[in-house]
């Protein structure tokens, strides 16, 4: 079994900068690679609003630990440069195919030998990707929740290629990022996690588009009624706009017509969520 050291993440869109973050701020050198330097401007700012989120939620924490993580974190927009002496890369770049296989196609061919790839894919199988990672032995999924310093799961999944020390690395490494791996046993779209979201995800999104409720409204009843602090609604706004427009973009002619609505009324008028203060709800 070997040991990780060092961690690149592909992607720094809102989960790919949460698992940078959660990562350099238990202490491992982080590289954070992008496709532009507008990108890395935007993750750079996302990282310091990290800085503000750790220091409200872990008071606790050593003055300076949240500030500090930022010194552990180093942008790129050179694929090579950004994997050189890589242990881990974690992909979280966007949930569409194509962009994931040409992805691994061009880091298979730059990416140290030892290197495992992790895809934090939260509806695809490895095994459509596993043929482009050029080391199917060495590849498996990691899949993270969102403000994954709160709700600290990780899925472990390989496919049936992946080698069983590559699994035991990951379970193994989770823990020192703050995270309580689960290990699925054969591969399974979505996991446990989005199995179980996705359907209730999409069903609160057919009850707006098809005229039954507001967000806000649809939201009250689910939070009154199983007194948990988030409604459905509140959860895309965590996830942001762009995840649920890839999946229900790529399934049935329903889930087309949902990603349409999302397309239209939010991602086009600039309301993505959370990240940018607005999307179903206003944000500070």
């Amino acid at each position: 079994m070997s040991e990780i050291k060092k961690v690149t993440v592909l992607g720094t869109g809102v989960l790919g900068a949460q698992i940078a973050f959660q990562t350099a701020y238990n202490g491992f050198e982080v590289s954070a690679y992008d496709i532009n330097e507008q990108a890395i401007e935007a993750a750079r700012q996302r990282m310091a609003g990290l800085v503000t989120s750790y220091k409200a939620d872990f008071p606790e924490a050593p003055d300076g630990k949240a500030e500090d993580t930022l010194n552990r974190l180093s942008y790129f927009t050179d694929l090579a440069k950004a994997v050189a002496d890589a242990d881990l890369v974690i992909e979280a770049v966007p949930e569409v195919l194509e962009i994931k296989r040409d992805l691994y196609t061009r880091l298979s061919k730059v990416a140290p030998a030892k290197t495992i790839f992790a895809t934090n894919s939260s509806t695809l199988l490895p095994s459509a990707i596993k043929d482009f990672t050029g080391r199917p032995g060495k590849f498996l999924a990691l899949h993270f929740a969102n403000l994954i310093w709160k709700h600290n799961v990780v899925e472990v999944m390989g496919t049936t290629e992946t080698d069983a020390s590559v699994i035991e690395t990951c379970m193994t490494f989770a823990p020192k990022i703050g995270m309580v791996p689960v290990a699925i046993h054969k591969e399974k779209a979505g996991y446990i996690m989005n199995t179980l979201s996705v359907p209730f995800l999409r069903a609160a999104l057919e009850l707006v588009v098809d005229g039954y409720a507001e967000p806000a409204d649809v939201d009250k009843v689910w939070r009154i009624s199983n007194g948990v602090p988030y409604g459905p609604f509140q959860v895309l706004d965590i996830v942001g706009m762009n995840t649920p427009y890839n999946v229900f973009g790529h399934s049935d002619e329903k889930g087309r017509l949902i990603a349409d609505w999302i397309k239209q009324n939010y991602i086009d008028k600039g309301k993505l969520g959370l990240s940018s203060g607005e999307g179903f709800y206003t944000y500070p």
